[in-house]
């Protein structure tokens, strides 16, 4: 998926996305493949502060140039986009998880890291401690899903293509803390991708007939019937 194309999408679901100048060009080009993706990798930063968490995974560090993912998503729900191409953010992982994330069926545990994920999933960094007690505010939470379902529904994949990095690799924990799981990140994910129809309106009932008031008779009605009836009667007679 083209990045400007990715980001316009996010943006149309509500979301502040703030474009870094030069994302587009900004990957790893020429140090390993980039595709075919198959699914969309979730991660937490270890860092505190939206400025200093961009600078990180804008840059990088000295072992591990950046951009260290595509997008970064901020405490507040806003989406930087740091990257699009071949990032530093997923390393090496299980193929049988890989295997299970392209037949979108249920993931092993991670045994085994032998696989370049870098080549193969798209990386959201998620502004967070990773300490298990920084909580995940709801706004970071429904950006985490509709990431994964612009891309999901553009690839027509399910949501059992997004997984965390604990779910790819063996040794990691991220995403995680309070409110935080990928459980819930896929469930809301699938939310997006198969929203509950509205109910139909019920029908609507036939309009009874109109009730019919007799008018009242004038006087002089009144006297035309009673000499009308009086004539029959001596008619009679």
């Amino acid at each position: 998926m083209d990045g400007k194309q990715f980001s316009d999408a996010v943006r149309s679901l509500g979301v502040k996305v703030i474009e870094r100048p030069g994302y587009l060009q900004h990957n790893r080009e020429g140090h390993g493949n980039w595709g075919p993706v198959n699914g969309v990798l979730h991660h937490h930063t270890v860092t505190k502060g939206t400025a200093a968490t961009v600078s990180i995974v804008d840059k990088g560090y000295a072992d591990l140039p950046g951009p260290l993912c595509h997008g970064m998503i901020a405490k507040n729900g806003d989406l930087h986009m740091i990257g699009w191409g071949r990032a530093n953010h997923a390393g090496l992982g299980d193929p049988d998880v890989l295997a299970a994330v392209i037949a979108e069926t249920t993931l092993p545990k991670p045994k085994r890291n032998t696989i370049d994920g870098n080549a193969r999933f798209y990386g959201f960094e998620s502004e967070n401690l990773g300490d298990g007690k920084d909580p995940w505010p709801a706004a970071q939470l429904r950006t985490m899903a509709a990431v994964g379902f612009v891309l999901c529904r553009y690839h027509k994949w399910s949501e059992r293509s997004v997984i965390g990095h604990l779910e790819w690799q063996v040794g990691k924990v991220d995403p995680r803390g309070p409110g935080v799981s990928m459980a819930g990140i896929r469930k809301a994910t699938g939310a997006l991708l198969r929203p509950v129809p509205k109910p139909k309106p019920p029908a609507t009932a036939p309009k009874p007939p109109p009730v019919l008031h007799p008018v009242p008779l004038t006087t002089e009605a009144r006297v035309a019937l009673l000499e009308g009836r009086v004539a029959k009667l001596e008619g009679k007679g």
